[in-house]
């Protein structure tokens, strides 16, 4: 995905440092409204997928504009890895998932343990389990389940919460905290 220049710099590379001089200069709070103050002028999302190996580390807005290409790799990486189907997350999600993240002030990605799932999957996952929902907003690529093994369930649901975005499920006995974009609301799974 990279594009070679004759300069040897690729384009990830060039926004990698622009981003680096801008983390350095930007002043943190002054663009983002509501929930996302925390998120400041550059926002970053950085994951691990333990069922596929995969990482991710990306900046996906700057001053106020999404990243296309990493809007697409954000998508592709949290895909329904059971079947390889990919949609577009809704950006929403990805921003709590990244304020909530900076809340925490940690610097540990997130292990990704479901964010895309697909129709079949997600009947699948209902018949072994009560804790799955029929029309889950996992199906319209708006939620996502995660872990952090520095931070506990109870740690991560709060910053979550602290958003006042959507909807935070707690689940202790699993120990990950679902996160999504529809209606505020909490639960314990």
């Amino acid at each position: 995905m990279t594009d070679q220049r004759s300069t040897g710099f690729s384009r990830r590379g060039l926004l990698g440092a622009f981003a680096a001089t801008a983390l350095a200069t930007a002043p943190t709070y002054s663009k983002a409204a509501g929930f996302l103050r925390g998120g400041g002028d550059i926002r970053r999302i950085s994951m691990y997928s333990g069922r596929t190996g995969e990482r991710l580390d990306t900046i996906y807005w700057i001053e106020g504009e999404y990243i296309g290409e990493a809007l697409r790799e954000i998508n592709a990486f949290m895909r329904d890895w059971r079947n390889g189907k990919v949609v577009n997350m809704d950006s929403r999600t990805v921003d709590i998932m990244a304020a909530s993240h900076r809340l925490m002030d940690t610097s540990e990605p997130y292990m990704l343990l479901s964010g895309y799932r697909s129709p079949e999957t997600n009947a699948m996952l209902r018949q072994n389990s009560s804790g799955v929902a029929r029309n889950s907003l996992h199906m319209r690529g708006q939620a996502a389940d995660l872990r952090l093994s520095n931070r506990s369930v109870g740690q991560m649901a709060k910053a979550a919460a602290a958003c006042h975005a959507g909807g935070v499920g707690t689940y202790s006995g699993s120990n990950f905290v679902h996160m999504d974009c529809g209606d505020v609301r909490s639960w314990r799974g």
